[in-house]
């Protein structure tokens, strides 16, 4: 996050300097042509690597993932030498062009644009993988949203088609001072999407990601709850010669989870994962999953959830809970949030707290 920050500034940068006249006057603007502000093909890639480190807190950035930055590196290099050339050997304008800022030529404009919206694609399909695990195997998938991420990411996207449209558009007549205008309100928007993604990055609580694990590959075991379990995946559940047939195991893990729910109330840990109940239970979080969505018909959050509305709705009937306060409930029951606790009791009651309470 850094490093974007870093390098979404330098891209503002030149359009700030740029209204304030070092275009028009010397030596601002060989400062402005020979240095390389503005390296936008940096900007997809660290987006794309930063949404990885943040839903997995295992990534690491190192081997092959760097070959994502070698475009970057390549323009930087290539923007570097042909200055220093100008400068100290030709000692005028020669391969840089002295009649429009090299990082905004048109054809490192489209090119950028281009990997930027790949790369954008990229980040929005891993988020979304990411969403879809959270709600399969944690019961604080609302914590672990990243709606601001979310947010960012498409806002992002707007802002970089903005300009597509703006070039169309400005070939009309009508719309003809968009080419000289236009740049200017995407800079603000640019400036304030990037402020946003900044002190949200800053703000954001990240104690309950580091359980998460995220793994896309096992995204689609988790999800295809009408896969048959072979009897080697359900043999891990104890070691025995004799293998129980799978509709019997399923049945067996169901009630050893119910067992666990209703006697060790383990619903009320708000940062409960489908891993640590699945090593309780001696299977893996796949095969527990499957029970959850074939036995339940429920994902594991919302499984989790409704436990606790149920402990909630129970615990309001009981004296001994007369004079605690309805969030005081919800939080001993596991909810982390109100907002979260507002959702589920609306989902698994079709009525929000106080109007059941009425």
């Amino acid at each position: 996050m850094g490093w974007f920050l870093v390098i979404s500034a330098f891209i503002i940068f030149p359009w700030m300097v740029g209204f304030a006249g070092w275009y028009d006057n010397q030596p601002y603007r060989d400062i402005l042509f020979f240095t390389p502000f503005v390296n936008t093909l940096a900007i997809g890639p660290l987006l794309y690597l930063y949404v990885k480190s943040l839903t997995d807190f295992n990534f690491r950035i190192k081997g092959k993932i760097y070959l994502h930055l070698v475009p970057a590196c390549l323009y930087l290099i290539y923007r570097v030498a042909s200055s220093l050339l100008d400068i100290f050997i030709f000692d005028k304008y020669n391969l840089t062009n002295e009649y429009e800022d090299p990082d905004f030529a048109s054809w490192y404009s489209a090119i950028s644009t281009l990997s930027i919206l790949i790369y954008l694609f990229l980040s929005i399909k891993h988020f979304r993988n990411y969403k879809k695990y959270t709600e399969l195997t944690t019961s604080f998938a609302d914590l672990a949203s990243l709606k601001w991420l979310r947010n960012f990411l498409y806002a992002f996207g707007i802002l970089t088609i903005l300009p597509i449209i703006r070039d169309l558009l400005s070939n009309f007549d009508f719309f003809a001072k968009l080419r000289y205008y236009g740049p200017w309100y995407y800079y603000v928007a640019f400036a304030i999407v990037v402020y946003y993604i900044a002190i949200n990055a800053y703000q954001a609580v990240y104690m309950h990601l580091r359980k998460i694990e995220f793994q896309p590959q096992l995204l689609l075991a988790f999800q295809d709850s009408n896969i048959t379990l072979n009897d080697k995946e359900l043999a891990e559940k104890e070691n025995e010669p004799v293998i129980l047939p799978v509709d019997q195991k399923l049945t067996y893990l169901k009630n050893e989870l119910l067992s666990l729910m209703e006697v060790e109330l383990l619903f009320e840990r708000s940062d409960l994962t489908l891993n640590e109940v699945a090593i309780k239970l001696k299977t893996n979080a796949v095969i527990l999953s499957k029970v959850v969505n074939q036995q339940f018909a429920l994902n594991f959050n919302d499984f989790i959830n409704q436990y606790r509305v149920n402990a909630v709705i129970e615990r309001l009937k009981d004296p001994k809970f007369k004079n605690q306060t309805l969030l005081a409930i919800a939080f001993d029951a596991g909810f982390n949030s109100k907002a979260t606790f507002n959702r589920a009791f609306k989902k698994f009651t079709n009525k929000n707290p106080k109007e059941f309470l009425t």
